[in-house]
């Protein structure tokens, strides 16, 4: 029986709780944010919750929350990444997260390359596991990705286009946190090209893309995200030597954030305005509606009804089969918006990400993951990655392949 922390109540961490719930080797599920009413929340609704408001901006409070439990699963801001994996190991438990997190004055890339060797020899040594990056993407793509290549002698690209096009009639920009949309807005974008992670402007090099089932092309840009990075570190090990890995991303928020970025408004750094000193971002997320998390706010935006609800996740993978080129498309297919608030009373982005998530929690649980060290999805091994799928597909998330 595991005893389980997650750390963070809001959209993805209320799913995993929610699912963990559902599982016979789940004795216990402590849930920790520092928004006391909402672990309260799911104290009450969860027969295996326990409610526990926690400042985990200290990692010594971390610590002894994590002490005695199997796996921290760490649903915060990815700012807060760096020292939850250390209280991770503090503690001496097994780690999950849904994106790398960015330490401060520490390199991006050189982070995360840091984590796949200093990391993952110090989890190794404590006979620990920690897997990165866990939600639909990253998560699922790295998956379908790792699965696709696997099918190929040689792989040449990587491409991973997401559109998001879910619209309320209120004033809704992010069905997710709005703080970790403006960071992810406002970061520099990366790609890996010709063997090399290089860094690119966000909202650049657009593409105009047409998705199946799309009556129009829509705009596809540059946008930070980990798949470039960490496939990149990992494409001669896991990936058939890719020589290219880009991310693009678009839709609502992608068109809102956008402006607001040209004008420096989502910058993190202090400036001065008629003798004040205030940061940017924080004025804008303070005037942000927050994304909504518990099932009466999303019902009554269900109820007022969407504009648009529609959205689009597409790997495509390319390279040589027996001396011959090939292309293979890789569609996702999951519920719409409303769709999923129907089957679960949560929002198509909670939905797909949160769910995305608690499957990889749940191999944790029923001990399917059993490697050492610090990695990513990619590096699941074949009998995993189906294991992974067919759960998925138990829960209207399947993939449509499609080869050239």
């Amino acid at each position: 029986m595991k005893r389980l922390l997650i750390l963070g109540a809001g959209a993805q961490g209320s799913t995993v709780a929610k699912r963990m719930n559902e599982e016979a080797n789940v004795s216990e599920i402590i849930c920790a944010d520092y928004d006391e009413k909402a672990v309260v929340e799911m104290e009450k609704n969860l027969d295996k919750a326990r409610a526990l408001q926690l400042d985990a901006t200290r990692v010594e409070n971390v610590v002894q929350a994590a002490r005695g439990v199997d796996l921290v699963v760490n649903a915060l801001p990815i700012s807060f990444a760096s020292r939850i994996i250390d209280a991770a190991l503090q503690a001496g438990t097994n780690y999950q997260d849904f994106a790398a997190g960015e330490e401060e004055g520490v390199d991006y890339v050189e982070g995360i390359r840091e984590m796949f060797t200093v990391k993952d020899r110090q989890f190794r040594e404590a006979g620990l596991t920690a897997l990165i990056g866990t939600g639909s993407a990253p998560g699922l793509v790295n998956v379908i990705t790792r699965d696709t290549t696997e099918k190929l002698d040689r792989c040449e690209s990587i491409q991973i286009y997401v559109y998001e096009g879910v619209k309320a009639k209120r004033f809704l920009p992010f069905w997710w946190s709005p703080e970790v949309a403006y960071a992810d807005m406002n970061d520099t974008a990366y790609a890996y090209e010709d063997g090399k992670i290089i860094e690119t402007e966000p909202y650049s090099r657009p593409v105009w893309f047409k998705f199946r089932g799309f009556d129009e092309e829509v705009r596809m840009v540059e946008h930070c995200h980990d798949e470039p990075v960490t496939m990149g570190l990992l494409a001669d090990k896991y990936l058939k030597g890719a020589r290219q890995v880009w991310f693009k991303y678009g839709g609502f928020g992608v068109e809102f954030a956008e402006p607001l970025y040209r004008m420096g408004l989502l910058s993190d750094q202090p400036i001065e305005f008629k003798g004040s000193t205030f940061v940017p971002r924080d004025l804008v997320l303070h005037l942000t509606p927050a994304a909504p998390k518990y099932e009466d706010e999303i019902r009554e935006i269900m109820e007022e009804g969407l504009e648009s609800d529609t959205g689009a996740m597409l790997i495509r993978v390319t390279g040589e089969k027996d001396g011959k080129p090939v292309q293979i498309d890789n569609y996702v297919n999951a519920p719409s918006c409303a769709e999923a608030f129907q089957k679960s009373g949560l929002t198509g982005e909670t939905y797909l990400t949160g769910q995305c998530g608690a499957l990889f929690t749940k191999m944790f649980v029923n001990d399917v993951i059993q490697q050492k060290g610090l990695f990513p999805p990619e590096a699941l091994e074949s009998e995993q990655r189906s294991y992974y799928l067919a759960e998925a597909a138990k829960l209207d998330i399947t993939v449509d392949q499609i080869v050239e």
